[in-house]
């Protein structure tokens, strides 16, 4: 399924990087146009973050987060959402179709989404 994500490897290898250092041990998707075959070279990078047990991820990890984003080389802008706190009918919209890009280490959340804990 990742070879779905429209996303040159250096890029995809500098966000895996990024996000392991910042939000390590968090699953996360990709979604929206990078993912459904209509991005251009342009396009942004939709991203979704699963912590263990779908708990919210704290604030300031989500800041450092995107700090690093804005501050990296990886030339389109990439935004990065805590599924915690999205409503659930976006939650639903983002299950239709989407890339796993970094698995979670421990594994329950793909399957609370699976099982409709999600």
């Amino acid at each position: 399924m990742r070879d779905r994500l429209h996303l040159k490897a250096r890029h995809r290898r500098m966000l895996e990087e990024i996000l392991r250092e910042h939000v390590p041990g968090v699953e996360v998707w990709a979604y929206g146009s990078r993912v459904s075959g209509h991005s251009h070279g342009g396009s942004d990078l939709d991203l979704v973050l699963r912590a263990s047990g779908l708990e919210a991820i704290p604030i300031g990890q989500l800041v450092d987060l995107e700090e690093a984003l804005r501050l990296s080389t990886i030339p389109f802008l990439v935004e990065a959402r805590d599924w915690a706190r999205l409503p659930e009918s976006f939650q639903r919209e983002i299950g239709r179709d989407y890339v796993v890009l970094v698995e979670e280490r421990c594994g329950p959340a793909r399957q609370a989404f699976r099982s409709g804990g999600g």
